[in-house]
């Protein structure tokens, strides 16, 4: 019998291949040493997707378990808008599915082959993106470790977006220096090819240092016909940036292409660098930078924490808008809105959940602490945050909704009283409608009508 999940070599629009039920299979990316990636098109959304298939025999003859492994573990944690994102892993007995965003761009190597290089607003654009992307992965304790521009990908409004985790390491503080020989020969630090261990983090940088001289100049710094000629000029650092390069650049680009990685500029220098701030006010940047730790503590937070207690009345006010003085010392603060649902944490999670994807977006939800209380992180399709939805215990049928909204377009169409009315509808459809206590009532109101500090 044919594999259920298997896809064909080559699918007609006519006998497109449907794998599980959910894709249907189109044309053809990409062909790599280990895998095939094609276009796909999810059949209830219709939205597009990107679905690398991975062979699992080739994998185990040729040594990639732990790659496959490597990439799967990595790409879970990263969600970022320039980061492409693994939406689900599926297998069948003989293949692995990748289900990824889908880059309508291709790849930057692609566009650069095609049209030399960029003019320097350009670069200087894609490479704020690709140190958003960096610092977002060094974050969170993760080293690309292959950072090319085949692995950079553009979508459909020339944004960069970050893929392929296959050769990344997972590192955190006090461990010792990684060992492992990878890469790609042209983007090497010269410590990697000394063989003496090597800091992840500084290998990324001098890859981007590779990255942004070949956006500028449209040729590589280090080549040669002979492989161990190009070694020796790395390890030298000899390269010459082309003429038409500014001063600024050339600065930079010499700082991330410095041979020794204890002088090599770092993350917080290249923000710092004037060629890299050029036409960006702070907003812009905090924007860029940031690296959606809050949400992620969040959620660590309530997967820790144990609390079986209902809320009391000192909770609620506590909690309320005309209490929240994070205005006056963030000026940026999200807005919030505060109302009471009937029913069970759990159930309310379950809503969100399910009026979330049915707006098209992600939901995670955790309650894996105390029974009282509950939270859930609403992501758009590029991983930016639509807004944190937090749910509190108030009594055994009622419960108390925080949401907090994130930025951007999603989450400015899903205000917090759509959430309100989405969830309290819902409520009333399946018989929990319950009176509100005045006093929670009260709070409710104070917080949706903009006047408190909170920042709305």
């Amino acid at each position: 019998m044919p594999d259920p999940g298997e896809a064909p070599p080559h699918s007609s629009p006519s006998t497109a291949k449907i794998l599980f039920k959910s894709y249907e299979l189109g044309r053809l990316l990409g062909v790599g040493a280990f895998a095939k990636v094609y276009y796909a098109r999810h059949t209830r959304s219709g939205h597009g997707v990107a679905i690398k298939i991975i062979s699992k025999s080739k994998s185990l003859r040729c040594g990639l378990s732990v790659n496959i492994h490597r990439e799967i573990s990595a790409m879970r944690r990263l969600h970022h808008p320039h980061i492409i994102r693994l939406l689900e892993v599926l297998a069948s007995r003989s293949t692995i599915y990748f289900v990824m965003e889908y880059a309508k761009g291709g790849e930057l190597f692609a566009r650069l082959s095609s049209r030399g290089r960029l003019p320097e607003h350009q670069t200087r654009r894609l490479f704020h993106q690709l140190i958003s992307a960096v610092a977002f992965c060094h974050s969170r304790g993760i080293f690309h470790r292959d950072l090319k521009p085949e692995n950079l990908l553009l979508d459909e409004s020339n944004n960069l977006k970050l893929s392929d985790f296959g050769l990344s390491a997972v590192k955190f503080d006090g461990e010792a220096l990684l060992q492992t020989l990878c890469g790609t020969p042209a983007y090497v630090a010269p410590e990697i090819l000394l063989k003496k261990g090597y800091d992840g983090a500084k290998v990324d940088i001098w890859s981007c240092g590779v990255i942004l001289f070949v956006m500028n100049a449209g040729f590589l710094p280090f080549n040669d016909p002979n492989l161990m000629a190009m070694y020796r000029k790395i390890c030298r650092g000899e390269f010459r940036c082309p003429k038409w390069t500014s001063a600024e650049l050339k600065r930079l680009i010499s700082r991330l292409l410095d041979t020794n990685p204890a002088t090599r500029i770092t993350i917080e220098g290249i923000l710092d660098d004037p060629w890299f701030r050029m036409g960006m006010d702070e907003e812009n940047m905090r924007r860029l930078m940031r690296f959606r730790e809050d949400i992620e503590d969040r959620i660590l937070k309530i997967e820790s924490e144990d609390d079986e207690r209902d809320l009391n009345a000192f909770d609620i006010v506590s909690m309320s808008g005309g209490f929240d003085l994070s205005g006056f010392f963030n000026p940026t603060a999200a807005a919030r809105e505060m109302f009471v649902v009937g029913g069970r944490v759990e159930e309310i999670l379950e809503r969100v959940e399910v009026v979330g994807r049915g707006e098209g977006l992600g939901v995670r939800r955790r309650r894996r602490g105390g029974k009282g209380r509950g939270g859930a992180a609403v992501e758009g399709r590029m991983g930016s945050l639509v807004a944190w939805v937090e749910v509190f215990r108030l009594s055994p049928e009622m419960v108390v909704v925080l949401v907090e909204r994130g930025s951007g377009e999603e989450a400015e169409r899903l205000s917090g009283e759509f959430w309100k009315e989405s969830l309290v509808t819902r409520a009333k459809r399946n018989g929990d409608e319950l009176p509100q206590p005045p006093a929670v009532e009260a709070v409710g109101e104070a917080s949706a009508s903009g006047e408190s500090t909170s920042g709305s």
